[in-house]
């Protein structure tokens, strides 16, 4: 066993035992057809970050798909201990990966169909990432900047950061781009490892410490 693999292998050892004590066992997060509640027409969601905390203001008729998606994942604590894997200066900050790979297997197909764009990309805004038409799952990221050019594209924002947004602009974004176009975090070894990957390889992410409903 390489350094590196032993280091990897204990990191996973850790974090399966502090998965045992978190919401990601406590809830039905290894079943997403159990997760689909109706959320309220407008809620907040507050996350408490390795950098502050931030409040995100969700209105359902934005984007009635994404805010119930989005709604059912705060509640059940998917990204609770969540990195900040996609930090893009002027552009905007991704998140949504969990930091355990059996509930990343469990959502990696659990799709929503998409939301007409009725909101622009505009600066706080919050939006699921996607893959395609209607792939959709936990994927959502915080736009930096106005970024109208994505409203053509199908990223329909759901909410938007209404305090807390000096936190959001202070996470760290020193690794970039993501794997292979960049320096960051590959997308398929965040969701094979989790945070055993992430921990060793970017320790210097940022990430949620608990997020909540209001």
């Amino acid at each position: 066993m390489t350094i590196r693999t032993a280091v990897l292998f204990a990191a996973s050892l850790l974090f399966a035992g502090m998965t045992a004590f978190t919401p990601a066992s406590a809830q039905n997060l290894g079943d997403p057809s159990t997760l689909n509640a109706r959320a309220p027409d407008t809620y907040k969601a507050k996350f408490d970050t390795s950098k502050g905390t931030f409040v995100i203001q969700v209105n359902r008729d934005w984007a009635p798909n994404g805010a119930d998606r989005f709604f059912n994942l705060v509640k059940a604590g998917f990204y609770n201990d969540a990195r900040f894997f996609r930090v893009i200066d002027g552009f905007m900050v991704q998140f949504g990966i969990s930091g355990n790979p059996d509930v990343s297997a469990a959502w990696s197909d659990a799709n929503i169909k998409d939301d007409p764009v009725r909101e622009s990309n505009s600066r706080g805004t919050v939006t699921f990432a996607t893959a395609g038409p209607n792939t959709r799952t936990t994927q959502v990221f915080i736009n930096f900047n106005n970024n109208s050019m994505l409203n053509g594209q199908g990223f329909a924002p759901f909410g938007k950061v209404i305090s807390g947004m000096d936190v959001v602009d202070s996470l760290y974004k020193g690794y970039g781009e993501g794997a292979p176009r960049g320096n960051g975090p590959n997308q398929g070894l965040i969701k094979a490892q989790g945070n055993a990957y992430l921990v060793t390889q970017f320790p210097k992410l940022d990430y949620i410490k608990k997020a909540t409903i209001e």
